[in-house]
């Protein structure tokens, strides 16, 4: 320790007094080497400022000698504070003369702050402060990591705060009173931090566990905002005590997760959404890697395909796929994983659990992560129904073309084959030879067979409901089983009936059920007798709920699966050139389609084919249908004598028969070309019967019944249309309320004096 040297006035000699300064030195010696020592710089100062003592930790500081600063004011080394600053600052000690604080200094040629504790005692004498003794520790560090504290304190975005045990709030930075929405520290401050908890009670929790654990982290708080709203936060925080152990303050801190819990909630909401909406999506959906194995699967497989989802999990994508489809499948799937297109829309046959075939309609496209495809999104919807409806449709519209084309070519044959069954009449009855009689018999019967086919082509391209009755099916069919026996019997086909009594009716055209049934019988012989010699025709006739069944069962070699649903389609057959049309039973679908009913085929290759048809059972209809006789003749009518017949009708040919046969049997016959020339001749005279042609060119022959009323002509007792198509029901009703009769072309002229004969029974002559 350095100090000022004083002049020596003892001057004396005296060895006592030596020893005695030896001994005082020796302990000042000991005293200056422990302040020397000491981390503080210890040191006295005149009242103008001059360094009188100091230790090595001042000359450390000042980085000087002591010499070079001991006698010399401080203020030669300090920029700051400056010598006014000192002075105002002894003026401003306390009453005992003493002053503590912290002191910013910056020595000269010295950027750098730096901070002192420092303490300063005043020495007065006289009342005059003759020195000032004092220390100071550099606290720069200290300082400086308080100033970074603060900077942090106070730029964090996680709310920080200091509070007591009981909740007084001793500090809180910006972050924390922005979070809550209050407009400064000091407002903040104001309350009690139980006040902004909404739950007092897990406050008072979670300072429970502070007492015990000293500190928590992440636990879940909800503050109450300003406005009122609710904060959502995770509190982390440790307790701070004192020297006895006692807590002295609680620290921590609040990261607010509102937003957070918001947008976990929204992802929840999203998640569910989309898991309900795949659940309920009418397709399955499936994600596939880039191996093509299956990573998804939704729960609309098992509906589809019969196995739930985890029996996909982790298999190949193609495990069910038909064979055949798997190239088509394999292709479109690397295209995709190679970028080389963004979507495929594919058709593929996949096996249902049962064993049968499914066709799924795929959607598919890459699905991508971080830019890279990385798998294969796709939704597949089972289409085999809808598939089945097409071909229906194109069935349909397929048949209804055919039947347009049949109808035109069925009504052009009507009237010559009027013709020539009314000339083969003609020869029949004026032939005297046997030999004449005979082929006259031959011409009326290949021309009727040429009738029937005409009249089967036309039920197929549009059956009508004008010719039905309630008939027995059972009936029917023991009726056409008999008649066919003898050429089942030449292919030696045994056949069986079975039809349990009493079947209820059915409402229908006998006629057309016959052709239909028929067509079906002739199919079961055909597949026989392609395989073998002989074989058997089951056939049954049954009740089964509001339907009746006939069921046609063989024990043929059976319809291949590929060819099991197109054999309605027309013109559809396996038999070989000349065998057949393909049409029979595409007829015979058409008839019970016409009487509200189906058919239904199954087979198994090798086992036969059983053909099903379902007719509807007639509602109110119990008693025996009786035979109709239909346009047979009723044997010898009475003479037509006094009856006459107007014949309209543009073909020549049917004007020309009807006039000879009718006239051949007594009756007087004019014949008109044009329905004009027909109202002439009504003008003039009255007919018993007029017989016109349904379809004149100019005036067809409902409107022309309608002009012979309206006129006031002179109206015929018996009125009756020709035609060569066959006549909506609708149309035929209209006719039939009129008082008029409906004719089917091609007619006998012998069938039609017969219906002459029977209308005019009980009609008096004109």
């Amino acid at each position: 320790m350095a100090q000022a040297k004083a002049p020596d006035k003892l001057g004396s000699s005296r060895r006592p007094l030596r020893e005695l300064v030896e001994i005082i030195s020796r302990s000042q010696q000991k005293h200056r080497e422990l302040i020397d020592n000491l981390d503080q710089a210890v040191f006295t100062l005149s009242p103008r400022g001059e360094i009188l003592v100091a230790n090595r930790r001042l000359s450390e500081i000042l980085e000087l000698p002591f010499p070079d600063f001991i006698g010399h004011r401080f203020s030669e080394f300090f920029d700051s504070p400056t010598m006014a600053e000192a002075k105002r600052a002894l003026e401003s000690l306390g009453p005992d003369g003493s002053w503590r604080g912290t002191v910013p200094a910056r020595l000269k040629g010295k950027k750098r702050l730096r901070y002192f504790s420092c303490w300063f005692q005043a020495i007065s004498e006289g009342g005059e402060v003759s020195a000032v003794i004092g220390w100071a520790r550099d606290a720069t560090s200290e300082r400086e990591s308080e100033i970074r504290f603060a900077e942090l304190f106070e730029s964090l975005r996680e709310g920080m705060f200091f509070t007591t045990l009981d909740g007084h709030i001793l500090d809180v930075n910006p972050a924390l009173v922005r979070m809550l929405g209050y407009s400064s520290k000091e407002e903040l401050q104001a309350k009690n931090f139980r006040e902004l908890c909404a739950d007092p009670a897990a406050r008072s929790a979670i300072v429970r566990e502070l007492e015990t654990k000293d500190s928590i982290e992440d636990r879940e708080v909800v503050l109450r905002h300003k406005s009122g709203r609710d904060i959502h936060c995770l509190a982390s925080g440790f307790v701070l005590r004192d020297a006895s152990g006692r807590i002295a303050r609680l620290q921590g801190t609040m990261v607010d997760v509102t937003e957070r819990l918001e947008i976990e909630r929204r992802l929840r909401q999203e998640r569910e959404f989309i898991r309900r909406l795949i659940a309920n999506f009418p397709d399955l959906i499936a994600v596939l890697d880039r191996q093509g194995r299956y990573t998804y699967v939704s729960q609309r497989v098992e509906d589809v395909l019969g196995d739930g989802p985890q029996e996909y999990i982790g298999h190949d994508f193609g495990l069910r796929a038909r064979p055949e489809d798997r190239p088509r499948l394999d292709e479109a799937f690397k295209r995709l994983l190679a970028g080389e297109i963004a979507h495929i829309e594919i058709e593929v046959r996949m096996r249902h659990r049962d064993g049968s075939w499914r066709i799924l309609k795929i959607n598919a496209g890459p699905l991508y992560e971080e830019g890279q495809i990385n798998g294969v999104v796709a939704s597949a919807r089972d289409i085999t129904d809808s598939k089945r409806v097409e071909e229906q449709l194109a069935r349909t519209e397929k048949l209804a073309a055919m039947g347009q084309m049949l109808t035109g070519a069925a009504h052009e044959l009507n009237n010559p084959l009027t013709a020539i069954l009314g000339i083969g009449d003609l020869m029949r009855e004026r032939a005297t030879e046997e030999a004449a009689r005979r082929h006259a018999e031959l011409v009326l019967q290949q021309a009727r067979r040429a009738a029937e086919i005409v009249q089967t082509l036309m039920a197929f391209s549009r059956p009508s409901a004008s010719g039905r009755s309630i008939v027995d099916v059972a009936q029917i069919v023991a009726e056409l089983l008999s008649r066919e026996r003898g050429s089942l019997g030449v292919s030696n086909i045994a056949v069986r009936l079975t039809a349990r009594e009493p079947l209820p009716l059915v409402e229908g055209d006998a006629k057309l059920l016959t052709q239909a049934f028929l067509n079906i019988v002739t199919n079961a012989r055909q597949a026989i007798s392609s395989v073998r010699d002989h074989g058997a025709v089951d056939v049954s006739v049954s009740a089964n709920g509001s339907s009746l069944v006939v069921a046609f069962s063989d024990d043929g070699p059976g319809i291949p699966p590929e060819d099991l649903r197109r054999v309605f389609d027309p013109f559809f057959t396996t038999k070989r050139p000349g065998g057949g049309s393909g049409l029979g039973l595409t007829i015979s679908l058409a008839v019970v389609k016409e009487h509200g009913g189906t058919i239904e085929v199954q087979s198994q290759p090798g086992a036969g084919a059983t053909f099903r048809v379902f007719l509807p059972i007639a509602e109110g209809e119990t008693d025996r249908p009786t035979r109709s006789p239909g346009m047979e003749v009723r044997g010898q009518v009475a003479a037509f004598a006094h009856r006459s017949v107007l014949v309209v009708d543009d073909e020549e040919s049917i004007r020309e028969i009807v006039q000879e046969g009718l006239s051949a049997r007594g009756l007087g016959v004019d014949c008109v070309e044009s329905a004009e020339a027909a109202l002439e001749l009504l003008s003039k005279r009255r007919y018993d019967v007029v017989l016109c042609d349904f379809n004149l060119p100019r005036l067809r022959g409902p409107e022309f019944l309608d002009r012979v009323r309206a006129d006031g002509l002179r109206s015929p007792s018996v009125f009756i249309l020709m035609t060569g198509d066959l006549v909506d029901p609708a149309s035929a009703a209209e006719v039939r309320n009129k008082g008029a009769q409906v004719l089917q072309k091609p007619f006998h002229i012998s069938a039609l004096s017969s219906l002459l004969a029977g209308l005019l029974e009980s009609r008096p002559a004109k």
